[in-house]
């Protein structure tokens, strides 16, 4: 004899099946803790900063540019 289903329990089921393994897929691309990413933005701002104190020529001054009279 065959077993008696329940079609709309089915159709719940494999709709909740599909959301999970769509839920599943989105933690892998996007699913980063609080502490991954002030980890990351900590680590940006630090590498920033770093090449601003280091940078060589100042912002707002041509390389070719001579001071004007009175700067030293």
């Amino acid at each position: 004899m065959a077993e008696i289903v329940n079609l709309r329990l089915v159709k719940k089921r494999k709709a909740k099946e599909a959301k999970d393994k769509v839920a599943a897929e989105n933690r892998v691309l996007f699913g980063r803790t609080k502490v991954e990413k002030q980890f990351e933005r900590e680590a940006s701002r630090k590498a920033e900063r770093f090449l601003d104190d280091n940078r060589l020529e100042k912002p707002g001054v041509a390389p070719d540019e001579e001071p004007g009279p009175g700067c030293k």
